[in-house]
């Protein structure tokens, strides 16, 4: 689904890559005022598909359960912890298929 829905991948950069999934984060800014942070915009059943991905990966991937655990414990709230999985999901896809290697597991 990333490849079908985002030929880009692999020749843009890692925000890029986030940006056009929708799971950037984006300001709401004005003057002085700092507004609140949220994903906004992309491809938006592209950025359904990698959230779905995401719950899984938090769950059953070890270096993605560490990065997880590590932000729960800092107490981000859950729909947080699972979008910042999904843009990391995107931005190693997008790493891998700009150097054209493949996924390797890492192993305890």
């Amino acid at each position: 689904m990333l490849i079908a829905k985002m030929p880009e991948i692999g020749t843009v950069t890692g925000a890029q890559a986030a940006a056009l999934t929708g799971l950037a984060p984006v300001a709401h800014d004005s003057g002085t005022l700092r507004g609140k942070r949220a994903i906004a915009g992309g491809r938006h059943a592209l950025r359904h598909v990698m959230f779905q991905a995401a719950l899984v990966t938090a769950h059953h991937n070890a270096s993605m359960k560490t990065f997880a655990d590590r932000l729960r414990k800092a107490g981000k709230p859950h729909k947080a912890i699972i979008t910042a999985v999904a843009r990391k999901l995107v931005t190693i896809a997008n790493a891998l298929c700009k150097s054209r290697q493949k996924w390797i597991a890492a192993t305890a």
